[in-house]
């Protein structure tokens, strides 16, 4: 990706999967990395299945975010084809967007880059554990984006999960990772 200076991050996908966890974790990495962040979350009532969402808006260099929610996102992960059309209109249209494959083939709409990556279906069949397919997403992310090192996301996972999640989490963070720079390599030649 260029290098911006400032960037709002959309994570949407239902309650269960991980996306306030992948949040923070990710506004974790990128503070070690040297940016501003600014982390807001929102989640419906229900603790399996309803919307949850966390917005990241990130600086690098001497000013900090002015913004507590998003307006136009310039990056959004979808963990569940719902909440792509449910925040379609808070993304932009030039915007990358990372897409879980393992409940949908196809984008709501035409954004600039689209990456369409089976995480869940992954982190289940690889790993055997659903439950870690947020953190093959933040690999998957950062091995596209180079926003923030693979290092700086085990970090912030040692730091952060409980310590008998510790392991799987880092395995499949570096496995998300690994799978971007497989699939770009392959793209190159």
């Amino acid at each position: 990706m260029n290098e911006k200076r400032r960037y709002q991050i959309l994570i949407g996908g239902r309650g269960g999967q991980g996306i306030l966890l992948a949040g923070y974790i990710l506004g974790k990495a990128l503070i070690r990395e040297g940016y501003y962040v600014v982390n807001s979350e929102t989640y419906s009532a229900e603790t399996r299945g309803g919307f949850s969402r966390s917005d990241l808006i990130i600086m690098k260099g001497e000013e900090e975010p002015d913004l507590i929610r998003i307006r136009k996102a310039d990056i959004a992960i979808f963990m569940y084809p719902e909440q792509m059309v449910q925040y379609a209109d808070l993304v932009s249209d030039d915007a990358t967007v990372f897409i879980d494959g393992s409940f949908t083939d196809k984008a709501y709409r035409e954004w600039k880059s689209i990456y369409i990556y089976p995480f869940t279906k992954i982190a289940r069949e690889e790993l055997n554990n659903p439950r870690v397919a947020n953190m093959v997403m933040l690999g998957y992310f950062a091995g596209k984006t180079e926003l923030v090192s693979l290092e700086s996301l085990k970090e912030a996972i040692r730091n952060t999960v409980k310590k008998d999640w510790i392991d799987i989490n880092i395995k499949a963070v570096s496995l998300g990772y690994s799978r971007a720079l497989e699939e770009s390599t392959q793209n190159q030649s």
